[in-house]
């Protein structure tokens, strides 16, 4: 006789104890108590910094220089950059096509160029240009002035709220001859942050 023949020999007693087994088993793990706690958090907010710019000159020349003779003082003329997003933004210049009256004879070749950052500053007080704190940030000719859409020059790191003037320096080279007389060069400058 096999161990199973007295289950098989009564099938309804084994289902019933099989199912007694079962709900005592349910029973066990279903009573179990555990302790629990939730703690919240509400009204997680994001939101994304700006970077955005003014400029004092917008839309209009930062300096219009006539009359110039060779190796006369340079016309100047100022423009403050600032940032006026919450983020630090890297500031540089670009130039565009200069865009001469005579192309045989080039203004824009014979144009001395200087820009120069008087600093950085707050408020209403811009410092003074040519106080000796003063940094180059590009001299050469306009036509040198790096390739169209370039940065003409890396203006370093603004950061939220920073100011600084710019002054800008142009003056008829020297060695410009009676080929020069009468002629005009046009440029835009743009001002980048990224």
């Amino acid at each position: 006789m096999t161990r199973l023949a007295p289950l098989t020999r009564h099938p309804r007693r084994t289902l019933a104890t099989l199912a007694t087994v079962l709900v005592a088993v349910g029973v066990t793990v279903a009573s179990g108590a555990d302790f629990t706690a939730a703690s919240a958090n509400p009204a997680n907010t994001f939101s994304a910094g700006t970077l955005s710019m003014y400029d004092s000159a917008a839309n209009s020349a930062i300096l219009t220089a006539s009359n110039l003779k060779p190796g006369g003082t340079p016309a100047v003329g100022t423009v403050d950059i600032a940032n006026t997003g919450s983020l630090a933004g890297t500031f540089s210049l670009t130039r565009g096509t200069p865009v001469d009256s005579d192309t045989t004879n080039p203004l824009s070749a014979k144009l001395n160029v200087t820009v120069t950052d008087c600093g950085v500053y707050a408020g209403a007080t811009a410092p003074t240009c040519g106080d000796g704190d003063d940094t180059t940030v590009y001299t050469g000719t306009l036509a040198q002035m790096g390739t169209a859409g370039h940065a003409v020059a890396s203006l370093g790191s603004f950061a939220g709220g920073a100011k600084h003037r710019y002054q800008f320096g142009v003056g008829l080279d020297q060695t410009a001859d009676n080929n020069y007389q009468g002629d005009s060069s046009t440029v835009t400058f743009t001002w980048n942050a990224a």
